[in-house]
């Protein structure tokens, strides 16, 4: 995922406490204005940051009840990386769970599509996960 000249690199971490995602979220919008990039951009990295720490405080059992952030500031891109150090999930977790998503009350169903929203938003996107924790990882480019 490096590709272009690092200007900045910016690690945060926050407790699993409520609306510490949006801590997490200010910090990557502040890096994203830096670099130049519109306000819909912004808002998309501010999406992807709050569902990706959201689902590490809802679906990690960490014990230790931290999320680890990285921002990676590009001249053209930024890149996050948040992790956790909980159970981790596998692939068939993932799909199981947007399958059992068909049976259910339509409001219900609403939720749950967090990761496959911010796949679609960023540039690249990639998720290491395994017994000590998961890692979700994206890029976001600046463009025009």
């Amino acid at each position: 995922m490096e590709n272009a000249v690092l200007m900045d690199e910016v690690c945060l971490t926050i407790p699993m406490d409520h609306d510490m995602e949006l801590v997490a979220a200010k910090t990557g919008s502040v890096l994203a204005e830096l670099n130049h990039f519109n306000e819909e951009q912004i808002e998309e990295i501010q999406y992807a940051i709050i569902e990706t720490c959201i689902n590490a405080f809802e679906h990690s059992q960490s014990e230790d009840r931290k999320v680890y952030i990285i921002y990676i500031r590009r001249a053209d891109e930024l890149e996050c990386k948040i992790t956790d150090n909980g159970v981790g999930f596998t692939p068939e977790d993932q799909h199981n769970s947007i399958s059992q998503r068909q049976g259910i009350h339509s409001d219900m169903r609403k939720r749950g599509w967090g990761l496959e929203i911010t796949k679609t938003l960023m540039d690249e996107f990639d998720i290491e996960s395994g017994e000590n924790g998961t890692t979700v990882s994206f890029i976001k480019k600046v463009t025009s």
